[in-house]
């Protein structure tokens, strides 16, 4: 397509960018936008009770009668997560591959949206016009099944969208990814290039899935005699085929335990991604009928989550799984950066209990290394290299990657969310910030959970609280009951009796102050209670819990 010098296209991601989660990014070219991807996270050690984070969507809203479409890379939950809180607010069509979409449909089914939401399976190849654009899938491979780069022609240039991907020359299940593609559209010219940044700090390639194949064999052969539980990704599907692989030459029975593996591998295993022999997989129920070394046990709970299906196994809250000494258990994959502790502190668990706990060479990385990277630039030739999909230093390092192959250093950006990337033949540049954010998920409440609260969580988990508690009559407002004091999270008050009494002196004093005064706005009363006790429980503690003044009247 030839350049168009009215218009420029514009890039805006709206998360994703500066983490690992969270990815969605608005591809506007005049009256029309497409939404790539639509993820969420999970929550920072600081962001107390709550359950997920979901972008925040005010651009689209804003902009509702532009948008054409979302349009999904991978069935990961960083990329398809937030969808069915997103739809209820911005109810457009979703386009994806046949897995991607068959996972995106239980969500939908979760939230009652399947009747409500337009879908359409996308094969590799196939293009789809939407408004200005035309979106093509492109087969990659990644660490789970139909896995898609897309390459969004616009009359402005065609911008190339990695997705998470990695080069995989002999997969586990289906073709390598379409190298052959991504050279015939870079040869045609390319605009720009976002590339999938995790592993471009990672020298070299990455191995191919198929290699933990090798090694599943090996554990399984070195432990015949035991039970043998394995934690990987519920969405690791390629995984999964090789474990039932292993077993069934093995002789073994699989069972398969906690929710979102059995959500997937059900909908992996009904549109034909994973083959299983017959009477292979049984249910857990079944499991009492088989000795231990026939027995592997696929299971979620690989990043030490709390309430996955491991982690109640490691601390015996497990209905129907006991550990015991002799037991192996298989950590297939890497901790996510953060989740360090939580992963080192089940391996102790497992350990404490007699189990072998393997985590060494029993998993390969789903996202591409350096050569791979290059190997995508020297296909795809862009203009401009803008690395997607990281936190800032994987970012900076595809950066230098894309500079050590000649890209001049002012055709390369690192985005941050929310930034307005306008480019053209001519020229590239961030030209204003959109509003974006972090959309707090708790329970049932999406979003009323904001950063006020979360501080009052904070404070409440560092200092407690003090509850002041008094009645006034109606229109004298002379202290009929109280001032009573109770007090949670801040001193053990059996055994700092004095302490209360003071408190509860110190407020007597500042109300009498007051109503001698003739103050009798409630507001007031409350400020002066919650100083006066603040100041005098600083001097005596060096703490500062929060302070609720409740008053009623009789």
């Amino acid at each position: 397509m030839k350049g168009n010098s009215e218009s420029n296209l514009k890039i805006i991601p709206l998360g994703g960018l500066e983490q690992i989660g969270m990815n969605i990014t608005a591809f506007e070219y005049e009256d029309s936008i497409v939404v790539v991807d639509c993820g969420l996270s999970f929550p920072e050690d600081d962001m107390l009770g709550i359950d997920l984070v979901i972008p925040d969507i005010t651009y689209l809203k804003e902009n509702i009668q532009k948008v054409k479409g979302f349009v999904i890379t991978h069935g990961h939950e960083d990329h398809i997560g937030a969808l069915p809180y997103v739809l209820k607010q911005i109810n457009v069509p979703i386009y994806a591959t046949k897995l991607t979409i068959g996972l995106i449909e239980n969500k939908l089914k979760e939230h009652n949206l399947l009747r409500t939401t337009k879908r359409k399976t996308i094969k590799f190849g196939q293009s789809i016009n939407l408004g200005k654009f035309r979106i093509e899938f492109i087969k990659t491979n990644h660490s789970i099944q139909d896995a898609s780069a897309l390459a969004i022609y616009s009359p402005a240039g065609t911008v190339i969208h990695t997705g998470d991907f990695k080069v995989d020359y002999t997969p586990v299940f289906g073709d390598a990814i379409d190298l052959q593609r991504f050279a015939e559209i870079g040869r045609k010219g390319v605009l720009a290039l976002m590339c999938d940044s995790t592993n471009a700090e990672r020298p070299g390639f990455t191995m191919s899935e198929r290699t933990v194949g090798k090694t599943f064999d090996n554990i399984f052969a070195d432990h015949k005699d035991t039970r043998i539980i394995i934690a990987t990704f519920a969405s690791n599907v390629d995984r999964v085929q090789q474990i039932i692989n292993s077993a069934y030459k093995f002789g073994r029975k699989v069972v398969v335990e906690g929710r979102s593996m059995v959500n997937v591998i059900t909908t992996a295993s009904e549109l034909g991604y994973l083959n299983i022999p017959d009477k292979t997989l049984i249910d857990i129920d079944q499991m009492k009928n088989y000795p231990d070394n026939q027995m592997v046990l696929v299971t979620t709970g690989s990043q030490g989550e709390s309430m996955a299906a491991l982690s109640r196994m490691a601390a015996s809250i497990h209905r129907k799984v006991t550990i015991k000494p002799g037991d192996t258990i298989i950590f297939s994959s890497n901790p996510i950066p953060g989740n360090e502790k939580a992963v080192s502190k089940v391996i102790n668990e497992l350990s404490a209990k007699g189990a072998d706990v393997i985590f060494q060479d029993v998993h390969v990385s789903g996202h591409a290394c350096q050569e791979e990277i290059k190997l995508i630039y020297s296909l795809v030739h862009p203009k401009y290299a803008l690395p997607v999909h990281g936190e800032y230093r994987h970012l900076k390092a595809q950066a230098k990657l894309a500079e050590s192959l000649g890209i001049p250093k002012d055709h390369i950006f690192i985005m941050s969310s929310g930034d307005v990337m306008e480019l053209n033949q001519n020229e590239a540049k961030i030209t204003g910030k959109v509003q974006t954010g972090a959309v707090f998920v708790d329970g049932l409440g999406v979003g009323d959970v904001g950063n006020i609260v979360l501080r009052d969580r904070q404070h409440l988990s560092e200092e407690g609280i003090m509850i002041v508690v008094l009645t006034l009559e109606k229109h004298s407002n002379q202290l009929l009951a109280g001032p009573d004091i109770v007090s949670r999270g801040f001193v053990y008050v059996r055994e700092s009796e004095d302490l209360m009494g003071e408190a509860r002196i110190t407020v007597e004093d500042a109300l009498d102050e007051c109503l001698r005064r003739r103050v009798t706005d409630w507001g007031k009363l409350k400020t002066v209670i919650k100083d006066s006790l603040g100041d005098f429980l600083w001097k005596k503690t060096k703490r500062r819990p929060m302070i609720l003044p409740i008053i009623m009247e009789a």
